[in-house]
């Protein structure tokens, strides 16, 4: 995974006023903490933040008090009819130490022939992996499955250095069969009994 560089600006000024100001100049308002530091306010560059939100677990490298920072994101305000950012919550990490993150689950291959439906039991992998080699999603196969078939947690071969977040037995996919839909017939039959 690379390494995503953003610039930072300091921020002395807060509250909603000061959030609108920097959104009006295209910026974010942002708080780095974690590491038992003092938490530390800054703007980010909107759009270029907005495009590094679009990769997975991104790992971003920012410079914070003269030195150069990991951190993660860690919750994303969004406005709820525009979609654009509002505020962005990062957590600094180091390189070495072990986070946790939800991965994508992607699958391939075909389900036996029989009608048979995929249901998604986990929309993500709950992952323990190192913070600068954080993978972004998994592909499971689930050639030939058929109804009644499930993948386990403990079944899915994991990117290097990854380990579970997740009990081993966790369902995560599961294979049903399709649900029939009434015969045609008992609608005949109640249509005649009407007449």
């Amino acid at each position: 995974m690379s390494e995503i560089r953003l610039e930072a600006q300091p921020r002395n000024e807060f509250g909603k006023g000061a959030a609108r100001r920097a959104r009006r100049e295209g910026l974010v308002p942002a708080v780095v903490y974690g590491h038992g530091t003092q938490p530390v306010h800054i703007n980010l560059p909107g759009h270029a933040l907005m495009l590094a939100l679009k990769t997975p677990n991104a790992l971003f490298t920012l410079p914070i008090d003269g030195k150069d920072e990991f951190v993660l994101p860690k919750a994303v305000q969004r406005d709820p009819i525009k979609r654009s950012l509002k505020h962005v919550d990062l957590i600094l990490v180091k390189r070495g130490e072990k986070v946790t993150v939800e991965i994508q689950i992607n699958t391939e291959g075909e389900l036996a022939p029989g009608g048979n439906l995929l249901e998604h039991v986990l929309n993500t992998l709950p992952l323990e992996a190192e913070a600068t080699h954080l993978p972004e999603s998994v592909t499971i196969s689930i050639e030939g499955l058929s109804a009644g078939d499930s993948v386990l947690a403990k079944d899915i071969t994991l990117p290097q250095g990854s380990t579970l977040a997740v009990e081993p037995e966790t369902v995560v996919l599961h294979v049903v069969s399709a649900q029939a839909e009434a015969p045609a017939e008992d609608a005949a039959e109640g249509d005649a009994a009407e007449a």
